[in-house]
């Protein structure tokens, strides 16, 4: 039996983002399952609002500690070096042995870390982050962040002892773009809490009344417009949508925004603001929230770079058994939603496109009974997002055996 082991997680998050909520502590908890008794795990969380320091034990065996986020720039420097500073107290003090950087922003720190203190380094959620930024129109290619980040991701990855990607295409990518050969590779997809995302979640009626949603068709989407999103196109596919189902159908925005940042888009679009629900629900409200819709919507820009990466809500909604609407090449997602047959595919961001997949979703809700479909889905969620693919991972990496 090995002995207990203390390993360092590294995020670019804040703590209440749903990025940590459903997409790390789930895995943190896994990896505590398979880690010898007595292993720790401290969680670094960078928080935009931060009143002071803290350290806070969430779970048995997890400690989070929350920082001050800075972005990119002079401030982002200054930050990334304060930030080393106090981790180096914490790899000495809790005798840290691994650290586990989740995405490449965070494996920049722990490139750092990890050649200051000898530790070895596992980059998580490995996935193109500086090209993506240049593709969304974040960033420009000549500009310092993309020119910073995109070296550090080649360091990062020679330096990394272990890659987990979210799709197997990103193995070819780092060859291409970075140079790396016969690393230790995983592919672990974004994979989904099954007992939470439940069919139980299905169709709360109450709820459903009490936001005056009851007989309606309903779209749902659960996310952020803008940067790696569609912001003013997914409006425009809505007044599509409206345009062929007419009063009845609503749609549920589920997201951190607040109405008025999304009012521009919906008065340019055309759309009755009555037809939209927007609301912001704590992420343990989400099932039920996401369980009221019929379809929904992944409108993620179809950039080269999305191809390497797993967006969390395409599991949640299979989960939930609602077929998806998704823009073309997102990771493994849009060819598994097509050769499955349980959503559409938004084939450009173009009135005809959108009047297409719009016909094509009524098809397939119309093609037979809605439980029939739903659990048909809720198996393509089981079979490609359960976290026991998460737990194999971590149990080659970590397990006791």
């Amino acid at each position: 039996m090995k002995g207990a082991r203390n390993i360092l997680v590294l995020t670019y998050w804040s703590y209440s983002d749903a990025l940590i909520q459903a997409y790390t502590l789930p895995y943190l908890r896994i990896m505590l399952r398979v880690l010898p008794p007595g292993s720790k795990v401290h969680l670094v969380t960078l928080e935009k609002q931060l009143v002071a320091r803290t350290d806070v034990s969430v779970d048995q065996g997890i400690t989070v500690h929350q920082r001050q986020y800075r972005p990119f720039g002079a401030r982002g420097l200054g930050m990334i070096l304060g930030l080393l500073v106090h981790l180096l107290r914490v790899v000495r003090k809790e005798r840290i042995d691994t650290i586990h950087a989740w995405c490449t922003p965070a494996g920049m720190i722990g490139y750092m870390l990890s050649l200051i203190t000898g530790k070895p380094l596992i980059i998580d959620s490995y996935e193109p982050h500086a090209e993506a930024m240049v593709e969304n129109g974040t960033w420009s290619r000549s500009g310092i962040a993309f020119r910073v980040l995109f070296r550090f991701e080649r360091l990062q990855s020679h330096r990394a002892r272990v890659l987990i990607a979210a799709s197997r295409g990103m193995e070819d990518y780092a060859h291409r773009k970075y140079g790396v050969r016969g690393k230790p590779f995983f592919v672990k997809p974004a994979c989904v809490d099954l007992d939470l995302f439940s069919m139980e979640k299905v169709g709360n009626r109450a709820l459903a009344e009490q936001l005056g949603l009851d007989g309606k068709l309903i779209a749902v989407y659960a996310g952020k417009f803008g940067g790696i999103y569609w912001d003013q196109e997914v409006f425009d596919l809505l007044r599509v949508a409206q345009g062929f189902w007419g009063d009845r159908f609503h749609v549920l925005i589920l997201t951190g925004h607040e109405r008025k940042e999304l009012d521009r888009y919906i008065r340019t679009a055309g759309l009755d603001p009555a037809m939209l629900t927007v609301m912001k629900v704590p992420h343990a409200a989400i099932p039920e929230h996401v369980g009221l819709a019929d379809f929904a919507l992944t409108p993620v820009r179809p950039v080269p770079t999305k191809r390497y990466c797993t967006p969390v809500k395409d599991g949640e909604y299979w989960a939930l058994g609602l077929p998806v609407m998704i823009t073309p090449g997102i990771s493994d997602d849009s060819d598994i939603i097509e050769a499955e047959r349980i959503g559409c595919i938004i084939r450009s961001a173009d009135t005809k496109a959108y009047e297409e997949a719009v016909r094509e979703m009524d098809l397939l809700l119309n093609s037979g009974t809605r439980e029939v479909l739903r659990s048909r889905i809720r198996a393509v969620a089981e079979k490609y997002r359960h976290l026991r693919i998460a737990e194999e991972v971590y149990k080659e990496l970590y397990g006791t055996a």
